[in-house]
């Protein structure tokens, strides 16, 4: 049973600052107001995240807020569990269904609202604010005093035929989505996607990572699925590869832009093909690999991956340094996802030598690069990208998408890589409805980095502008164009 709402009518309705997130000085304020202005209302080019093409298809109406906005939510959860909730409080389930999980979805919320003041200082709450109350019209911020009428305000918004996942599409003002989906996937929901005229605008993303590590378990049912979606019997390394690039071929024709990569290493070595063949055929038979081979057989495929793009033009991105469900015990009760993923030390320089060294000049061919290792950004990942034409910067990631991350990443890189060895910016979001606020602080985040640029006498205001908008929109869809746009480079393949 839900407890009375508490009525709103003793305080002006919940309004966001215009100028939140702007530099604090007013000089600096003034330039970056007149920056911001110039991309606030740019289409969004979101080239790597994790909202599910089955929901686009589907276009049903978005189930509740508690499942819309907080129980898919790892940066949410993970903080509300370390400070006392526990995962099936919050709606999470145990894999084998013994945990004793909470299914009131406004129970959940409330549970949310009682945590909103751990979220303080975090870029989570600023994108939460955006939310709730740009997208949703909400009146009051959540508190435990607030939470069911903020409840029932969402609830209310998400039954509008105009809150139905493609009616978001054009409200974000979302010019092209690439979702991520594994490399068996058979785009059965792409298909549906582009009969409904949204071909080229929701686009998918190759992902095989689960079958380039060999001592992982699932690996061979894994393979299985690649042989069944891509009809090519995988009987040994030749025909694994065959139909790896079946796959690409297939997701290249529903409109993929990209291949996606998040394994622990940087490595890209790759192995003598006999010992690569031999790996992939100890595997089939079920004979477990070492670590040591599982982790050389992906840098091998690392590198194949690379040489594949070569040939269907597929930009390859590169997401190290996550130490994946930290928590063995969580991983094995809930599964993968659940805030448990740690960042570790990478490194660069010399993991990427060999994929650079044979593509890194190659006209077909792009890397793009996201760490969340901040030390590497002035060391390694801007020498790298100010002379290898076929690398770029992602954005900061992860637990860096935040406004001080976000300017520490242009302080540390633009003196080396400038502004065009980037990508603009990338959301990596799970959760639909925080696109438009994180796209928003990083343009705000860009106004404040180049208004000081512009204070210092660095670069004119008309210059900063251009950037900007290059930041916001411009960079993204090129480092991301088709790979048979005229924005793909053509140069030579020599520096």
């Amino acid at each position: 049973m839900s407890t009375p709402a508490v009525s709103d009518d003793a305080a002006p309705p919940w309004t966001l600052h215009p100028d939140r997130a702007l530099p604090a000085e007013p000089g600096l304020r003034a330039i970056a107001r007149q920056i911001h202005a110039a991309t606030r209302d740019l289409p969004i080019v979101s080239m790597h995240g994790h909202v599910l093409a089955a929901e686009l298809a589907a276009d049903a109406p978005f189930p509740d807020p508690a499942r819309l906005l907080v129980v898919p939510d790892h940066y949410l959860v993970r903080m509300l569990v370390s400070r006392g909730e526990t995962l099936p409080r919050l709606g999470v389930p145990a894999l084998d269904g013994s945990a004793d999980v909470e299914r009131d979805p406004r129970e959940i919320w409330r549970r949310f609202c009682a945590g909103w003041r751990h979220f303080r200082g975090t870029p989570t709450r600023f994108w939460l604010e955006h939310e709730l109350v740009e997208i949703f019209g909400a009146t009051v911020p959540p508190s435990p005093d607030t939470a069911d009428l903020l409840y029932d305000q969402l609830v209310a918004r998400l039954a509008e035929p105009g809150f139905r996942p493609r009616a978001l599409l054009d409200r974000f003002g979302i010019e092209v989505l690439a979702t991520t989906d594994p490399a068996w996937d058979t785009l059965e929901h792409h298909t549906r996607l582009a009969e409904a005229g949204y071909g080229g605008r929701v686009v998918p993303t190759f992902r095989p990572d689960p079958l380039l590590e060999l001592g992982r378990p699932g690996w061979r049912q894994d393979v299985d699925r690649l042989a069944a979606a891509s009809g090519v019997a995988i009987t040994g390394y030749a025909t694994y590869l065959d139909a790896l690039r079946e796959q690409r071929r297939r997701f290249v024709a529903a409109g993929a832009r990209a291949t996606d990569h998040g394994h622990l290493l940087a490595d890209t070595a790759p192995l003598p093909e006999a010992e690569a063949s031999a790996l992939v055929d100890q595997a089939l038979r079920g004979v477990p690999v070492s670590t040591e081979q599982a982790q050389a057989f992906v840098a091998h495929m690392l590198f194949q991956m690379a040489a594949m793009s070569t040939e269907d033009g597929l930009v390859m991105q590169l997401h190290p340094g996550s130490l994946r469900d930290h928590s063995g015990t969580v991983a094995a009760r809930y599964g993968a996802d659940r805030g448990y993923d740690i960042p570790v030390g990478v490194e660069f320089t010399r993991a990427l030598r060999p994929l650079l060294e044979a593509f890194g000049n190659h006209p077909r061919f792009r890397l793009v690069v996201f760490t969340m290792d901040e030390s590497v950004y002035s060391r390694e990942l801007a020498p790298l990208a100010g002379v290898y034409p076929a690398l770029l910067l992602g954005a900061p990631w992860w637990f860096l998408d935040s406004p001080d991350g976000m300017r520490r990443f242009r302080e540390r890189v633009t003196e080396t890589a400038g502004f065009s060895n980037t990508t603009g910016f990338v959301d990596d979001t799970r959760a639909f409805c925080s696109i438009p606020a994180r796209h928003d602080l990083a343009r705000r985040i860009d106004a404040g980095y180049l208004a000081r640029l512009v204070a210092e006498h660095r670069l004119p205001l008309d210059e900063a502008v251009e950037v900007a908008v290059d930041l916001a929109y411009v960079l993204p869809k090129t480092a991301y164009a088709p790979p048979t746009h005229p924005n793909r480079r053509t140069e030579s393949a020599h520096p």
